[in-house]
């Protein structure tokens, strides 16, 4: 049996919330966690990963500008991981994953890893965002 998209979401979520508390690049953590049987490691996990990093400061923009009760700074770590892949996704990979899959993933990632205040945060800020894509007042 293959390897879900899911599966693979999960495994890129990890790199990027590990990747929030270590200072080796992403390809550093991803190379790390090869024999890690926990983890799934291939070409769509290494470039999506990787596309985060490389955007990292628009991302966060987007994060920031739809979070209006938090700063970047207060969000938890599992949280920004979440909302980081989301934001990719939509922003980048939206001809690919429909916006509404990004936002549900990202919604039961932390749904599984988090509290339920934080279900309602991220859903809140990614369902913002996604309105104003929607009313093209954002691109």
């Amino acid at each position: 049996m293959g390897i879900t998209r899911h599966e693979i979401r999960e495994s890129e979520f990890i790199f990027i919330f590990e990747k929030a508390f270590r200072d080796e690049s992403p390809a550093e953590l991803i190379e790390i966690s090869k024999d890690n049987e926990a983890v799934t490691v291939n070409e769509e996990v290494i470039s999506t990963v990787e596309g985060v990093y490389e955007h990292l400061e628009e991302i966060d923009a987007v994060i920031s500008q739809f979070s209006t009760k938090r700063s970047l700074e207060r969000i938890p770590k599992l949280n920004l991981a979440a909302l980081r892949l989301a934001v990719y996704e939509i922003k980048y990979l939206s001809d690919r994953i429909p916006i509404k899959v990004s936002i549900n993933e990202a919604v039961g990632l932390v749904n599984k890893y988090a509290q339920e205040s934080d279900v309602t945060f991220v859903n809140g800020v990614l369902g913002a965002y996604s309105r104003s894509l929607e009313s093209g007042s954002l691109t």
